[in-house]
C-alpha cells in the first residue's frame, strides 16, 4: 500500500492511500493528529465552519489563535482544535 508523505506532524503525514478497484488511490477520513500543526485548509477539514467564521471566531477568542510560523505560513496546534472541539461538545 503507497504511502503518502508530508511534513512530520500534519495531518497527512504518512496516511496510507487505499486503492479502488480502478487503481486511484483514494484517501480515508482524515485523522486529527495529537501534537504538530494545522493549515487553515487542514483545520476546516476538522470544523464545519467557513474560512471566513473561522477567522471572525479567532478574532473573537471563541476558536484558538494560530501561530505564526514564518512570514507566508500561519498553523494551529492540534492541541489546542482538539480542545476546542472537546470544549464544544460539552456546551
Amino acid at each position: 500500500m503507497p504511502m503518502r508523505t508530508s511534513l512530520p506532524g500534519s495531518a497527512a503525514a504518512a496516511t496510507p492511500l487505499r486503492a479502488t478497484e480502478s487503481g486511484a488511490a483514494t484517501n480515508p477520513s482524515p485523522c486529527l493528529p495529537d501534537t504538530g500543526f494545522l493549515r487553515q485548509r487542514q483545520v476546516l477539514a476538522f470544523v464545519p465552519i467557513s474560512k471566513s467564521t473561522l477567522w471572525r471566531q479567532v478574532r473573537a477568542r471563541s476558536f484558538p489563535s494560530p501561530v505564526k510560523l514564518s512570514a507566508g505560513v500561519t498553523a494551529w496546534r492540534a492541541e489546542d482544535v482538539r480542545r476546542w472541539i472537546t470544549e464544544q461538545g460539552r456546551s
